[in-house]
């Protein structure tokens, strides 16, 4: 540069050709830098390693008891926290009872395709006193089901289902549906007791229920917790290995029993005009949001918060029948609870975070549905879109465009839903939801309800007689896909006589 900088230039024209020179320099490194980031970028856009899955699912949560979704008596900081970190879901669905749900998940196949619409001991005990007779169901996941745990374990994962399980009997237990591991889960849907030792009589029938896989463990002991202990070492125990974590809670499921010292604060935050009113209940909800917010603080302490999907969810809407003398749970702003297919007993709670895919504290209000985790986690994990069953076609679509851009719609048309059994919140009913519109059938006397959820969320006044056209469309729609999956219907009951 010396050598042009020639003294015989004048000072105006040596310092203009200076400013060239610097300013070319200045390109050949911003130039240098560029190289050096487009390497990085290329190895960043290299095959990683496919994320750890943690599957939470909580049983019989209802979609207003956290307070991201507007809880005004229960606390769950850990679980809003992880909703300012990933994406929750204001419409995420699930079938009315708990089996079907996991079922759902499990498969990416509905309820009435498997024909598992309702739990295992319903299945085995079809009521014959009412109006109507359910149809057969089965109480067993099939073993020709093609599981989310046998696929992963094929990608290399090592797969762990901790908790509830309530989908089949000791040949069609977790092990015998891809699962390495097995702590917890048997054919029964509820413990006789969340205290040491968890075992006891159970039900009217007396049956004496236990918990499989715990140790000796000591009294005062609490079932979610030691459930919770469970799945952390295992955690510890993958090392680098890949895992699927199934983390199945049984909370807060019947029967309410809190822990005394919660139960006690939060009967102490009780005024009139809440919506939420059982202290037992509500400490029970701490105590699941303590337990998620341990597993959440394992992944802090092993490094493994980037690299892990995290998916928290509920299988059905909240009960709100009694329990111990007292009412569980209330879903307002929605209608009726668990087992009913109004959106208090299907709309259920969803947060999903995956850091460098989810985009912290989002929200996205496209309507989604629990067979969607399938192909969701398939796509994230095993290497590509899922593929449909042996068994059969999948039902869900995978999730993915929405944990990128909460904003965006996933090319559906409709949700199905299929209940054609009793529960004290209904009788056996079947529904559609097409963009805001939704409707259900009644099988007792062919009865159709119709709501427009974007004005109505609370389903208060069906529009089934000013609108008959789109009642007809939408009941048409329904029974077309009853025929498309082969959904099984009540039949009249002969032997019925009303009291």
């Amino acid at each position: 540069m010396a050598h042009y900088l020639r003294c015989d230039r004048a000072p105006a024209e040596s310092l203009s050709f200076l400013i060239t020179m610097i300013a070319m320099c200045c390109r050949w490194f911003a130039y240098l830098a560029g190289l050096v980031l487009w390497s990085a970028n290329a190895a960043l856009a290299l095959p990683q390693r496919p994320p750890n899955v943690i599957f939470i699912l909580a049983d019989d949560l209802g979609w207003s008891d956290l307070g991201c979704y507007g809880a005004d008596l229960h606390e769950t900081l850990h679980l809003d926290k992880l909703s300012r970190e990933g994406v929750r879901f204001t419409q995420a669905y699930a079938m009315p009872v708990c089996s079907p749900t996991r079922a759902s998940i499990l498969t990416g196949r509905h309820a009435a395709r498997l024909h598992l619409t309702i739990w295992r001991e319903g299945a085995l005990e079809a009521p014959h006193d009412r109006p109507l007779v359910p149809p057969p169901a089965i109480a067993d996941l099939p073993s020709s089901e093609v599981t989310l745990a046998e696929v992963l374990k094929g990608a290399g994962y090592l797969t762990f289902h901790v908790g509830k399980w309530h989908l089949g009997d000791a040949a069609h237990s977790p092990e015998t549906q891809g699962f390495d591991v097995n702590i917890g889960g048997t054919h029964w849907g509820a413990p006789a007791t969340y205290f040491h030792p968890f075992s006891g009589p159970s039900g009217s029938s007396r049956e004496f229920r236990y918990v499989p896989g715990l140790g000796l463990g000591k009294p005062g002991d609490y079932l979610d917790d030691r459930l919770t202990d469970a799945a952390l070492k295992l955690i510890d125990e993958a090392g680098d290995r890949p895992f699927f974590l199934n983390l199945c809670f049984h909370l807060p499921h019947t029967p309410i029993e809190g822990k005394a010292q919660l139960v006690e604060h939060y009967r102490a935050k009780l005024t009139p005009g809440l919506h939420h009113q059982n202290p037992g209940y509500a400490a029970m909800v701490q105590t699941l949001d303590d337990d998620v917010g341990r597993v959440l603080a394992k992944l802090n302490e092993r490094r493994l918060v980037d690299r892990t999907l995290v998916i928290f969810a509920s299988d059905n809407g909240g009960y709100i029948n009694t329990n111990r003398g007292s009412r569980v749970t209330d879903n307002s702003p929605l209608r009726s609870g668990k087992g009913a297919l109004y959106e208090g007993g299907i709309r259920v709670p969803l947060i999903v975070r995956l850091p460098g895919v989810t985009p912290r504290g989002a929200t996205c209000d496209e309507p989604v549905i629990c067979t969607d985790f399938f192909p969701t986690i398939v796509e994230l994990c095993a290497g590509g879109a899922a593929q449909p069953s042996p068994a059969g076609p999948l039902d869900g679509q995978s999730l993915v465009p929405l944990l990128r851009q909460p904003q965006s719609h996933l090319k559906r048309e409709a949700l199905f839903f299929h209940y054609p059994h009793y529960y004290p919140t209904t009788t056996p009913v079947s529904a559609v939801r097409a963009g805001d519109w939704k409707l259900l059938e009644y099988f007792e006397d062919s009865r159709v309800e119709l709501y427009n959820l974007h004005e109505d969320p609370g389903e208060t006044h069906s529009l089934a007689a000013a609108q008959p056209e789109r009642a007809a469309q939408l009941r048409a729609r329904l029974h077309a896909w009853w025929a498309g999956v082969g959904a099984q219907l009540p039949q009249v009951n002969p032997d019925y006589r009303p009291k």
